[in-house]
């Protein structure tokens, strides 16, 4: 589904605002962050610019700066909704867009260095809220043989990150944009991932979730829920045997109030994980309906 922002007023769409919300919650590894302009074609990788970008960076942090979302980092851009969103990229940036993109990429990249290859409202954004930063686009033209050989220069001064953990930075992440900051915990370091597209994401031999990498969000099995109940996050909780795929709004006890339509949620019974699915309501309206569906089942512990 795309998301048009073709207007001021599209930094202000809940999806956008909840976006840079999220992003608060993100950390960079490694020593260095490579600060880039984003493109019209999204995912941005598929764009033929940030292919040469990412022959140039592979091994280091990768930021990308853009309007209305302000900031997506580079394991973040399957994500919906900046994966799918359309937007005019003139390169002229307004005063709000270069204040609520500023404010993001400086709490981002911290007290990290950070190698710049932007030109236009992309550059005025790092000028005006960095501090420590090297530019290296020569002749406002980020894709050009000399900008990206100064790229690459400048990134032979800093350690690379070994791929285990950007994959473990990525599932990380995923996890706080989808279900909030302590939800990182949900990823432990001895996950393993499997398949070529859409990922299965495994810890101890059971699977915990599936990454869909077309919305680049969980979809989570029987054991990630259980270890979302156990951080108190997305729970319904219930005082019924639950035999069936549809859990009506009349049947729930409690529900986390920051739950939203299409959120994965685990369903507890007694402090146990009895079911997990998808929301239809928010957690207020699952307390306060008197009928409908709160949530539709997708995998119910076995009796």
């Amino acid at each position: 589904m795309k998301v048009i922002c073709s207007s001021d007023e599209s930094l202000f769409r809940p999806e956008v605002v909840r976006w840079r919300e999220r992003m608060s919650m993100m950390t960079p590894i490694g020593d260095v962050v490579v600060v880039l302009p984003c493109s019209m074609k999204k995912p941005y990788s598929n764009s033929q610019s940030h292919q040469k970008f990412r022959r140039a960076t592979k091994g280091y942090q990768e930021l990308i700066v853009t309007s209305p979302f302000g900031i997506c980092p580079r394991e973040m851009e399957n994500t919906f909704p900046i994966q799918s969103y359309d937007v005019a990229v003139s390169g002229d940036w307004n005063e709000e867009e270069i204040r609520l993109a500023g404010e993001l990429l400086r709490d981002y990249v911290g007290d990290k260095a950070v190698i710049a290859n932007v030109d236009g409202g992309y550059e005025e954004v790092c000028r005006e809220y960095l501090d420590n930063c090297t530019y290296v686009c020569v002749d406002g033209r980020p894709t050009s043989p000399e900008s990206i050989f100064n790229l690459r220069e400048e990134l032979k001064k800093y350690p690379k990150t070994k791929h285990k953990d950007r994959v473990l930075n990525e599932l990380k992440s995923i996890a706080k944009y989808q279900f909030g900051l302590e939800a990182e915990k949900i990823i432990t370091d001895d996950v393993v991932t499997k398949g070529r597209y859409h990922r299965n994401i495994y810890s101890k031999g059971k699977q915990l979730a599936l990454l869909n990498r077309d919305i680049g969000l969980y979809t989570l099995n029987l054991e990630g829920a259980r270890r979302l109940a156990e951080l108190g996050i997305h729970i319904v909780e219930i005082d019924f045997d639950l035999k069936t795929n549809s859990l009506f709004a009349p049947g729930i006890v409690n529900a986390d109030l920051t739950i939203l339509p299409k959120d994965e949620v685990a369903v507890v019974r007694n402090d146990e994980i009895v079911a997990v699915g998808k929301a239809v309501l928010t957690g207020k309206e699952m307390m306060e309906s008197r009928n409908g569906i709160g949530v539709k089942i997708r995998h119910r512990k076995k009796n």
